[in-house]
């Protein structure tokens, strides 16, 4: 990796860590700068304004969400099965980024509300290409979507990771909506 790649690359790491830790309000382009030890004049280089800071974390959700979309359809268990047992937050590249993406689409922010809208359709449709039926891939993805919620947002306030048998429990459930689902469509 070159030099201003990598000097790109720890901006984003570092507005995704202060939007993650502190916020929207807290990502100026001052703290970004100095998390990532780069001068002002190093930052607006790769960054001219705080609306591209923000462009730049959708490029990398988008990619990192298209990566995992990709692991999903080749899953040998099959997609619906894949997108509950990965809803766990890990504080993977993808979890960071989405986590981030969040916090400004909370905040009313388009560009991250647009892109949470897009990813968040790619992979239904993704559940809902196996499935054959919106309903069941939007009740699977639910599921998922708890889960990952309840983990990103929670852990450690006395909510616990999922134990491998209660992923295994919850797996039996994916496979009930999964075959209920095509017994109701088929």
């Amino acid at each position: 990796m070159n030099v201003m790649a990598s000097a790109r690359e720890r901006i984003l790491d570092s507005f995704e860590s202060i939007l993650i830790r502190d916020g929207e309000r807290s990502a100026t382009m001052e703290s970004v700068a100095a998390a990532a030890d780069v001068s002002k004049g190093g930052l607006l280089y790769h960054f001219r304004s705080k609306e591209a800071l923000v462009d730049g974390l959708a490029e990398r959700l988008e990619a990192l969400s298209a990566r995992d979309r990709e692991l999903m359809a080749a899953d040998p268990e099959g997609p619906a099965r894949y997108y509950v047992r990965t809803s766990m937050y890990e504080n993977s590249p993808l979890d960071r980024a989405l986590v981030a993406m969040a916090r400004l689409a909370q905040q009313g922010h388009p560009k991250a509300q647009a892109t949470f809208v897009l990813i968040q359709e790619q992979w239904l449709g993704a559940l809902e290409a196996e499935l054959g039926s919106r309903a069941v891939a939007r009740a699977v993805k639910l599921l998922g979507d708890g889960l990952y919620y309840d983990a990103a947002f929670f852990a450690g306030a006395g909510s616990e990771r999922q134990s491998s048998d209660e992923l295994q429990d919850l797996l039996a459930i994916v496979d009930l909506i999964v075959r209920e689902g095509a017994r109701a469509t088929g």
